[in-house]
């Protein structure tokens, strides 16, 4: 601040110098003006227009003249450079005399000494010089002015120099203390404690505080979040564990439903192999491999289905399906394997659409059917109901078959898992129909769910997203 003040006054006096010194000089511009037409006006009232002669003889009273007219004490030199107007005895200086010498040649020239300017202009008739005229102008006013100035800008830079060194004692001070504040956070943070406190100040300090207090909080969040994802990886090596296991079960258990048919279909080519002319031998093999064959091949089929739906994310051909007709279709294809085990069907169906693969969800139903089938007992009921509820359309597939022990509720989505592995062998089945039925369900947004079981049979319900707006529907 108090450079700025130096600076400041330096521009305003040199400024106030340079306007006075035009002013004086467009002032006395005006005089010469003035003298050299007042001459002119006076030397065309004589009858002796020589000018010299004039000079001589009445130079002193025309110098009065503009004495009286510029209100400046006025000197009039005739071209030898002597004194009109004032005695022999009038004291010149060396400078005023150079000055002098310089405005004999029809040049304006002024001299400044202490508080007083001597301006010197030209006398002409025309284009002929004849004279010199000398105005003595007092630069005491100006001079008094400039000093009044030049002291109030001392005043003010001491004032200025004291006010801001009192203010920056204090404001310094409160700025020292913030940084030191702030500089016990940081070894705070850096130890290990991330509580901190922030400054109640609304300057640069205080938004270092408070951005010290944000990095805090966010150091603490990421330390939080990294104790998080430690869980969470120590959950994932858990599951991947798991995972392994689960895999390496599955691995077995599809070796060891594969060999179960391969070695009856393998016993019977010995058996053919040691009695190629036994006919009866013949036609039981025949049926027999033909079985475990077809059985072979439905458990490859629904081991690449179920592989390739936890491995790859298809794209299903989504359309409107007609429920009931979808369902028909389904009891129709599956009507004689009903009738080969005496088993009656009841039907409860309602018209209903719903958005789903066509395909996808006959595999669901088809699978859900088939078990219904195969685990129920001789001369047993199936129960087939659909209803729309709450933007789904629920298919409910009943049994009175064997049932499920509750124990082993939890573990029937499991591929390869079987309540009775005899029965299962018996029927052709190798325990992925219910894994696999639930995965094509929820690949159509829908849901597979065991609503009931017990000795009396089991219900299973499925339900898929309606097509089109949900309306209520009867």
């Amino acid at each position: 601040m108090l450079l700025t003040v130096f600076v400041l006054s330096l521009l305003v006096l040199e400024g106030i110098k340079k306007n006075q010194q035009i002013e004086v000089e467009q002032y006395l511009s005006q005089q010469a003006t003035t003298a050299n037409v007042y001459f002119i006006q006076t030397l065309m009232g004589e009858s002796n227009k020589a000018t010299q002669t004039f000079l001589a003889s009445k130079g002193k009273e025309f110098a009065g003249q503009l004495e009286l007219i510029s209100g400046q004490s006025v000197v009039l030199y005739d071209q030898q450079g002597a004194i009109v107007n004032k005695n022999r005895s009038y004291i010149t200086s060396d400078s005023i005399k150079k000055t002098l010498a310089f405005a004999l040649k029809n040049k304006t020239a002024y001299l400044t000494a202490k508080d007083s300017l001597y301006y010197m202009t030209p006398l002409r008739t025309g284009n002929e010089q004849v004279g010199v005229v000398q105005f003595n102008y007092s630069l005491s006013k100006n001079l008094a002015f400039y000093n009044q100035i030049k002291q109030l800008f001392i005043y003010i830079g001491t004032g200025v120099f004291l006010l801001s060194f009192i203010l920056a004692y204090f404001y310094f001070n409160s700025f020292a203390s913030g940084i030191i504040r702030l500089n016990e956070t940081v070894d705070r943070i850096r130890e290990g404690y991330f509580e901190t406190d922030t400054l109640t100040r609304k300057d640069e300090i205080g938004e270092l505080s408070e951005g010290i207090r944000l990095m805090s909080e966010q150091i603490t969040k990421t330390m939080r979040d990294k104790d998080l994802e430690r869980e969470k990886l120590t959950l994932a090596v858990h599951k991947l564990s798991l995972l392994d296991q689960q895999q390496k079960q599955f691995i077995g258990n599809v070796t060891h439903e594969f060999k179960t048919p391969l070695t009856s279909i393998k016993a019977y080519i010995d058996l053919l192999e040691m009695y190629p002319d036994d006919e009866k031998l013949m036609e039981t093999a025949i049926i027999n491999i033909q079985s475990e064959t077809q059985r072979l091949y439905e458990m490859v089929e629904k081991v690449l289905q179920l592989a390739s739906l936890e491995k790859y994310d298809f794209e299903f051909s989504k359309e409107k399906v007609d429920v009931r007709q979808a369902i028909q279709l389904v009891l129709n294809s599956l009507k004689g394997k009903m009738d080969k085990f005496g088993i009656q069907l009841e039907t409860d169906l309602t018209e209903a659409y719903v958005e789903a693969d066509k395909d996808c969800m006959t595999i669901v139903l088809v699978n859900l059917m088939d078990n219904a089938i195969k685990y129920n007992k001789a001369r047993g009921h199936i129960f087939v109901k659909n209803e729309w509820k709450n933007g789904q359309v629920i298919i409910e597939i009943a049994d009175t078959g064997i049932g499920i022990p509750e124990d082993l509720v939890h573990k029937i989505f499991e591929p390869f898992y079987t309540v009775d592995k005899n029965r299962a062998r018996e029927n052709g089945g190798a325990g992925l129909g219910l894994s696999l039925a639930r995965k094509y369900a929820e690949s159509q947004g829908g849901s597979l769910a065991l609503v009931s079981t017990d000795l009396e049979g089991t219900v299973f319900r499925v339900s898929f997203p309606t097509y089109g707006p949900t309306e209520t529907r009867k």
